[in-house]
């Protein structure tokens, strides 16, 4: 594995912790004080488009269990309920349990990205967009506002501090100004393209969207790509220019 993967966006080291016992898939799921109704409020009063993709019982249970978090938890409910959200025609990609239009879980998504057989790089990816962002949980490794989200940020190659928790992420997907905050990263006409990329796609540009050539999102090639290769040259580009 190329050591990239450890350096990603910044991110060079990795975190060690002692690992707990494992709770139980009984012990995650929580029938009294389900998070998936308070969830499904925000989805039914959202003001931006949102799917939410059918759940596989099994692929659920499975996920729920990787991750070690409980239903009662707005993230725990939208693995346990659902494949993953699409927001906004599908610009926007929130990870559950995975589906065909969607077929990454939150868990195996982070497999050999941030979660590694010895460690962390001390966050955790919970989304992505078709301009090729992700969006990420903070454990230690992006800064020391823990548990706070972050962006990556394809026009600057670099995390942005949201200052937001999971749960004000998940409003801003389904209440917030999309538009404003994807002012540089949205063309002429995006949504119909949009709308026809698969969730495991993303755009790539040419010229970068971080380079002086490529700053007009108008005037940019697009091609669709997958994710895991967008993922792959994002990294190896980053240990690049930090000088390998």
């Amino acid at each position: 594995m190329h050591d990239s993967y450890l350096k990603l966006l910044g991110v060079n080291r990795l975190l060690t912790a002692v690992p707990s016992p494992k709770k139980s898939r009984g012990d995650l799921i929580n029938t009294q004080e389900p998070g998936w109704d308070l969830v499904s409020s925000w989805i039914s009063n959202a003001t931006n488009k949102v799917d939410v993709l059918p759940v596989t019982e099994s692929m659920a249970g499975e996920t729920l269990y990787a991750t070690q978090v409980t239903t009662r938890s707005p993230m725990g409910a939208i693995i346990f309920n659902s494949g993953g959200i699409l927001v906004d025609h599908g610009w926007i990609r929130i990870l559950g349990s995975g589906h065909p239009t969607l077929n990454r879980t939150l868990h195996t998504w982070n497999i050999n990205k941030t979660i590694f057989d010895k460690g962390n790089a001390g966050f955790l990816l919970v989304a992505d967009d078709a301009a090729g962002g992700f969006f990420a949980i903070n454990s230690g490794g992006l800064g020391e506002d823990m548990g706070k989200v972050y962006y990556f940020d394809p026009a600057a190659m670099a995390w942005e501090a949201l200052d937001i928790s999971y749960t004000e992420f998940l409003l801003f997907c389904f209440e917030g100004d999309l538009g404003d905050f994807y002012r540089d990263l949205r063309w002429n006409n995006w949504e119909q393209e949009v709308s026809m990329l698969d969730g495991n796609e993303v755009f790539s540009f040419y010229p970068m969207l971080w380079t002086a050539e490529g700053k007009d999102i108008n005037s940019v090639h697009r091609a669709k790509v997958p994710v895991e290769e967008h993922y792959n040259f994002t990294a190896d580009m980053l240990w690049q220019l930090n000088g390998g």
